[in-house]
């Protein structure tokens, strides 16, 4: 493996401290309904997902997964054209989003900085983290 790297989306994490905290007290002001409980279990589980990004590049793939894995993504090195690091408007916002102009995908927990990378086929993508001179080297190592 040639690069790995775990960026921790901090507020995501106490967003979902919070939301466990309001769960807790609703639940003991009132009786809720078993159907209520499961959703509010499956609102942290997804809250909780997006709490940490982990990068991993290896001899053919870069890799991204959310939290602890229901979300990822691999791209194929050799579709890999180029690599910049780049700064994300506040708008852009954090998880898995669809930015319109220029159409790309933005992955991100946390921060403004990401690494963009154009594939072979034109496509756009964005990935989040708090090493990106790091992260943009290593992916052009990769793709040499």
């Amino acid at each position: 493996m040639t690069y790995q790297h775990t960026q921790i989306g901090r507020l995501m994490l106490f967003a979902t401290l919070m939301t466990v905290i309001l769960f807790i007290f609703v639940s003991q002001q009132e009786k809720i309904p078993f159907s209520v409980f499961f959703l509010e279990i499956f609102i942290i589980l997804i809250l909780f997902s997006f709490s940490t990004l982990q990068v991993k590049i290896d001899e053919a793939f870069l890799s991204i997964k959310f939290g602890y894995g229901i979300f990822k993504k691999r791209f194929a090195l050799k579709e890999i054209i180029s690599a910049q690091s780049v700064k994300n408007h506040w708008y852009c916002g954090w998880g898995i989003r669809v930015c319109p102009r220029p159409y790309m995908w933005i992955f991100n927990v946390s921060g403004f900085a990401a690494v963009e990378i154009v594939m072979k086929d034109g496509k756009r993508f964005r990935i989040g983290t708090d090493e990106s001179e790091r992260l943009e080297t290593a992916i052009k190592k990769a793709i040499l």
